[in-house]
């Protein structure tokens, strides 16, 4: 979908058509994707608290809807999503309430206001509209990214590549990271979880030995394909957007199997005022409309029925990620300790 038709239609110009199914399409009690003709108008005011991402596209996202519901006085305030969920908890400690809604592009952050109180519980007909293993009470994940395995496809196959996460460390890859980057630490978080510390510890001081640290992940995604490194850890994104500007780039998407590796992180927002309004406002992003733009043009997976997830990335019914409670990845300070003392940050 290209950005203009999505604004067009989110403002009120048509509907869309309908995609075909690729998410868990045989499980019943997942809704269909909802169009925003189906949707109420928003009216009233609305404070958001938005974390950065996504270059500029949930911004469009906000621009179209807002458009669409002259009606709707959206205020926004723009920050890290960490640092904003500080903020809200700093606030609620106050007794200050400035925001109605906070949409994250970690689960980490979301972790750190719902285990504060400050999230509001939402109607069983919302929650229903996502892809079950993402139903939540209190927050609403937007969009998912799958953690996977990007390798050069000049050096290496598919099946050179461990479907084990904890067996890269004993490989003789050259691996390209991303230590400082909130995406890695959320998957190391994830895997201090389900593996536990000593296992953790063991796995990053194994990795480090044959390990080039980048500054950000598709900085790794571009190593890879220049062939700096033979793999790399990186969020599925960034792999599509350099292959949808390269379309014959040397790199691929290798994934692990119930581990860290595949982990799929989501975007999420949480309403913090217990109005239709907010409840109304979020069905709005998870319409047909806006899923659809997120998955074509940010590259993210879709987490309503009916909506293509992004060509080239197999369904999420088809991955195997670890079962995992996201907010649990808020508990980032023993991750980050521990990173420090095997001096990988």
């Amino acid at each position: 979908m290209q950005r203009r038709a999505f604004l067009q239609s989110l403002a009120g110009v048509g509907l869309l058509a309908a995609l075909p199914l690729s998410i868990h399409r045989s499980m019943a009690q997942t809704v269909q994707a909802m169009s925003v003709e189906q949707l109420p108008p928003l009216k009233g005011d609305l404070t958001l608290y938005l974390g950065r991402g996504e270059g500029g596209l949930y911004e469009n996202v906000l621009n179209a809807i807002t458009k669409r519901n002259p009606g709707l006085n959206l205020q926004i305030r723009r920050g890290a999503s960490a640092a904003l969920a500080n903020t809200l908890v700093a606030e609620a400690q106050a007794g200050v309430k400035r925001a109605d809604l906070f949409w994250a592009v970690d689960t980490g952050s979301i972790g750190m206001v719902t285990d504060a109180g400050l999230a509001k519980p939402l109607p069983k007909d919302l929650i229903g509209q996502l892809t079950p293993g993402f139903q939540y009470p209190q927050w609403v994940p937007v969009t998912g990214r799958v953690r996977t395995l990007p390798f050069n496809t000049q050096k290496l196959q598919a099946n050179q590549i461990p479907d084990d996460i904890m067996a890269l460390a004993d490989s003789d890859l050259s691996i390209g990271w991303a230590p400082a980057y909130a995406s890695f630490q959320s998957f190391v978080t994830a895997m201090r979880i389900l593996e536990g510390e000593k296992a953790t510890t063991n796995w990053l001081r194994g990795v480090s030995r044959h390990a080039k640290s980048y500054a950000g992940e598709l900085g790794v995604v571009m190593g890879v394909e220049r062939g700096e490194v033979d793999v790399g850890l990186a969020n599925h994104y960034y792999t599509l957007r350099l292959k949808a500007g390269k379309p014959n780039a040397d790199v691929d998407l290798a994934f692990t199997k119930n581990d860290a590796g595949c982990l799929v992180n989501a975007s999420g927002i949480i309403s913090l005022s217990d109005t239709d309004l907010t409840t109304n406002f979020m069905r709005y992003l998870l319409s047909h409309e806006v899923q659809s733009y997120l998955a074509s043009e940010a590259y993210e997976i879709p987490l309503v029925d009916g909506v293509a997830a992004p060509s080239a990335l197999p369904a999420l019914a088809d991955l195997s990620p670890p079962e995992i409670d996201l907010r649990k990845l808020a508990d980032m300070r023993p991750t980050l300790k521990l990173m420090r003392e095997v001096g990988v940050l």
